[in-house]
């Protein structure tokens, strides 16, 4: 029962506090993306540009007079080859998979507020640092700082889904799942739109790493007076939602869950199913937010301030339609029109299937921009249904090791950043359409490989590992509700 200063404090919110808990995971994703994406956009202007050629015979598109001579900045001197270029942008990656399994854990057995507030701060911290060490100490000294920030922000996602398995209703889930993860796409719009509009005004790239590190402090304070780890440890929840959300939760989630249960996770075929398609949109993902920015500048040759400009709008795109999409899922599975599995595979398959041939379409549109731009905006705009589908399943799996599930599954998937921007780098050392064309069929081919093996053995059910009983695994079998058969036999 809520008294004095706490019924005060409860009374000062409008919103229930599992929706100020998402709005501010909301927050910490779009910060984590935006000092991880800034990069994409200031590499352009920290590089020496070569000249282009004027045709189009190669495959190259024709720049005009004044986008070169706007793109020209004194501080714009790296010899970075197009390879350098793409261990840079990959390093963060080797960083981001060494935590997710650390942080997942952590988040379970001591909640996920400061797994993932101190995440968001270093990544925060290190962006500072990002000006000095880039003039200190060169590509090296960039390599070794972005695996420090993803080091950092590798915590995010599990810590995010461990909250989520206490704050989040099984009929809110979609939803919630669909903002906090949507996060992500407000991270690349605000990181690829401001990064060339502050570049531009500015004429300086070192300023959106000021801009975003600064921004992820506040955060960070914000979150730490805000939010808590569970509705039981929140000192000014209502009565009424407290309520609510152990009615809703209560079935679902153990406040102590036993020991993690490694040999049924690690053979469970739904996990495995999970594993392929997050491998899947993390490798179609990456490549569009890594290397977006770089086929407008090489191939398209946009300005800094209109590559920021429209490579944000397919982001922008994808954050509405991934919220539409959430609201359609929930919607399905509640009317009972869809089971949550099958609703799990349908959205999977939309978000896999229509941004790869969108991607190849816009590869063959040569350089008409305008038809390019509304194929990349509609490529992303389809991959938003990730969110309610394959991005929740974890939780549908199991809510008591959300974050173990959540950090294997992103930790395996992240791998693709690593090997995505490294691979675009090597096929396009002259960034011409013809080697791009070969990146997006290889895309294509990955959505549509790890979306058959999703649909064939995802599963949107409560798996028997996530109770630590074997009498609960008895009857759940015997009841029918799972099959006695869903996993690996070693």
């Amino acid at each position: 029962m809520l008294t004095g200063w706490q019924l005060i404090l409860s009374k000062l919110f409008v919103i229930p506090q599992r929706w100020v808990m998402a709005i501010m995971g909301f927050l910490a994703v779009a910060n984590a993306y935006t000092m991880r994406v800034c990069l994409n956009i200031a590499i352009t202007q920290m590089v020496r540009r070569h000249a282009s050629t004027p045709a189009y015979e190669d495959g190259s598109c024709p720049a005009e007079v004044d986008d070169i001579a706007s793109d020209t900045m004194e501080v714009s001197g790296y010899n970075w080859d197009e390879e350098t270029q793409g261990i840079i942008l990959s390093s963060f990656y080797y960083g981001y998979i060494v935590t997710h399994l650390p942080g997942g854990m952590l988040a379970e057995r001591f909640g996920g507020k400061y797994s993932l507030g101190f995440g968001v701060l270093s990544t925060a911290v290190f962006t500072l640092l990002t000006p000095w060490t880039v003039n200190v100490g060169g590509a090296t000294g960039l390599i070794i700082l972005r695996v420090l920030e993803g080091l950092g922000e590798g915590t995010t996602f599990p810590a995010l889904n461990a909250m989520l398995a206490r704050w989040a209703p099984v009929s809110e889930r979609g939803r919630m799942g669909s903002l906090v993860f949507g996060g992500a796409q407000i991270g690349n719009i605000a990181g690829t739109y401001f990064s060339g509009l502050v570049i531009k005004e500015t004429g300086d790239w070192q300023s959106v790493f000021y801009l975003f590190g600064s921004i992820g402090i506040l955060w960070f304070i914000l979150w730490a007076l805000l939010c808590y780890n569970d509705p039981e440890s929140h000192p000014y929840i209502s009565d009424k939602e407290k309520k609510y959300l152990e009615e809703a939760l209560g079935r679902h989630h153990n406040s102590q869950p036993s020991a993690i249960p490694w040999k049924a996770i690690f053979t469970s075929v739904p996990l495995w199913a999970l594993v392929c398609a997050q491998i899947g949109h993390d490798y179609g993902y990456f490549t569009m937010v890594t290397d977006l920015p770089k086929y407008m500048t090489g191939v398209l040759k946009f300005d800094i301030h209109r590559t920021g400009t429209l490579a944000a709008l397919p982001y922008m795109v994808m954050w509405i339609s991934s919220i539409i999409f959430g609201w359609m899922c929930d919607k399905m599975v509640k009317k009972q029109w869809l089971t949550v599995t099958n609703a799990r595979k349908t959205f999977t398959t939309i978000a896999s299937v229509g941004p790869g041939i969108c991607m190849i379409l816009a590869s063959y549109s040569g350089c008409d921009t305008e038809t390019v731009v509304i194929l990349f905006t509609a490529s992303m705009g389809l991959m938003g249904a990730f969110y309610p589908g394959m991005k929740v399943n974890a939780l549908d799996l199991s809510s008591n090791y959300a974050g173990t599930i959540m950090a294997i599954v992103n930790g395996i998937g992240a791998i693709t950043g690593i090997i995505a921007p490294f691979l675009v780098g090597l096929l396009t050392p002259d960034s011409t359409l013809v080697q791009w064309r070969l990146v997006f069929w290889i895309t294509l081919a990955v959505f549509i490989v790890t979306n058959l093996v999703f649909v064939a053995w995802a599963s949107g059910d409560e798996q028997w590992w996530n109770s630590s009983s074997q009498d609960a695994r008895k009857q759940q079998v015997e009841a029918g509700a799972v099959p006695a058969n869903n996993e690996i036999k070693l």
